[in-house]
């Protein structure tokens, strides 16, 4: 079965047998290469429980890697948040101000320069995250149009920081690796054109050499589980929602 931790675990290693480094994405923005690199990024939608498991797994194989929270009582869980950075990860915002406030961008601005803070408790934060937001009309992004997130002290935010022609991206948004079509906002302007279905498709492209050097990586370790209950729910779960959003879409 694809998406358990059994696989998430050979993924990882398969990169490491690949001779990729491991940044953060805060390392990245810092400035930090290696010949070839991975930046494993998480967003924490729901569940953050199954993010301590994957956090778990990364540093087993002494690996660290970028967690981004929202503010949602499923993914803020200040005992989850704190064993994860002790772990030696990455703790960033997924902001999703200015859907939460329906468009008012000084609501919004207020309501991120408090939920910076918050998260600031745990991890000296220095980058952001937009949450794709699917039903909402508002684009979170929108907000940098009236506001700059470097005064705010953050020096990194994915969507507009990352050269995704230089970088490739992974996503299993949708609960697929080809999930473009079921992707709201969380999709890039890329000129790879390297597609995958399956987790062990990665796996086998690295074994052959057929990535590119530079990767950036986005899970969601929500979807991430051993457990076949929460591995069936999600497979569900997820199917309805990619139904919505090629509503959506169209």
């Amino acid at each position: 079965m694809d998406f358990t931790l059994k696989i998430y675990r050979d993924l990882l290693t398969a990169l490491k047998s690949a001779d990729y480094a491991f940044l953060t994405f805060e390392q990245f923005c810092e400035g930090k290469r290696a010949a070839k690199f991975v930046i494993l990024r998480h967003d924490v939608d729901l569940k953050a429980e199954n993010s301590l498991a994957t956090a778990k797994i990364e540093n087993e194989l002494g690996i660290t890697a970028s967690y981004f929270f929202r503010v949602v009582p499923q993914s803020n869980k200040p005992q989850i948040i704190r064993q994860i950075a002790a772990l030696g990860h990455e703790i960033g915002y997924h902001y999703e101000d200015l859907s939460l406030f329906k468009g008012d961008k000084e609501q919004a601005i207020a309501h991120f320069e408090k939920q910076l803070a918050h998260f600031r408790q745990f991890y000296p934060v220095r980058t952001i995250c937009m949450h794709g937001s699917p039903t909402s009309k508002f684009d979170n992004r929108s907000i940098w149009k009236s506001y700059n997130y470097r005064d705010f002290g953050i020096i990194g935010e994915p969507y507009f920081d990352v050269n995704f022609n230089d970088i490739f991206y992974l996503t299993d948004t949708g609960r697929r690796w080809d999930g473009e079509r079921f992707s709201v906002r969380d999709k890039v302007k890329s000129d790879f054109n390297l597609h995958f279905k399956t987790t062990q498709q990665i796996i086998n492209a690295l074994k052959n050499n057929e990535l590119p050097p530079k990767i950036m990586i986005t899970t969601h370790p929500q979807r991430w589980t051993d457990s076949r209950f929460d591995w069936t729910e999600e497979l569900i779960l997820q199917t309805v929602k990619n139904a919505i959003k090629r509503l959506i879409i169209r």
